[in-house]
């Protein structure tokens, strides 16, 4: 029984996102559709996931290769028409399994792991494209390129590199409000032509569609609190 009303109540907390997804776009002039919900899995076990991919969700993001790698082959047997978003920092020895495993790679940040992800997706014949994160809050404990090198380094992953760069993504300093940087991410975004937008999480995801974002990354809010 208990495990039932877990997985009724993960479906009925996915529900209740979409439709605040929704109600944030509307306010904003957007279209609801053009927001894609990515559910992070990451820590939470198949049988906890399970019932979010039967409630329709196809989007999920991991934060660890080898979290991914151990869940999701399996599932993905039964759900073929899953998404896999790598959302966590990427070694660059874990850049072989990364591009087996994943369909997108948020966190893109510095040359030697562009020029890895080249090199393995030219070995896989894969084309996976990618988000560059950026550090708005130039944390120094955090992944990112720093925002007064962004502009630098999306040409080169795009120009030397030859990587699909669809977007930007960044993780907002906890103690700080997160508009402003969101706001940081859509100008480099805007000079460079991208469209997306991949901000926003579970506390500040209506901020994020408000704002542009047309990737959410969304744990807690639909699987519950990790323990």
């Amino acid at each position: 029984m208990g495990s039932d009303m877990t997985a009724r109540s993960a479906a009925e907390r996915l529900e209740e996102v979409r439709r605040r997804i929704r109600e944030a776009a509307r306010e904003a002039g957007r279209d609801p559709e053009e927001i894609t919900l990515i559910a992070v899995s990451k820590t939470f076990p198949e049988d906890t996931v399970l019932p979010v991919i039967e409630a329709g969700q196809r989007h999920f993001g991991e934060n660890r290769v080898q979290e991914a790698r151990a869940k999701w082959p399996a599932l993905r047997d039964r759900f073929s028409d899953i998404i896999l978003h790598l959302i966590g920092p990427l070694q660059t020895n874990k850049v072989k399994d990364a591009v087996r495993l994943f369909d997108v790679i948020h966190t893109v940040d510095r040359p030697k792991l562009a020029r890895e992800l080249r090199r393995e997706m030219d070995r896989q014949g894969r084309e996976l494209p990618v988000f560059v994160q950026v550090n708005t809050g130039e944390e120094p404990q955090k992944a990112g390129v720093l925002p007064a090198e962004a502009d630098a380094f999306i040409e080169a992953c795009r120009n030397e590199h030859g990587l699909d760069v669809i977007g930007l993504m960044c993780i907002p300093p906890v103690n700080e409000p997160p508009a402003p940087h969101f706001a940081l991410l859509a100008k480099i975004a805007a000079r460079h032509g991208l469209k997306r937008l991949s901000m926003g999480m579970s506390g500040d995801y209506d901020v994020a569609v408000k704002m542009g974002a047309t990737h959410v990354r969304v744990g807690s809010a639909i699987f519950g609190p990790r323990g």
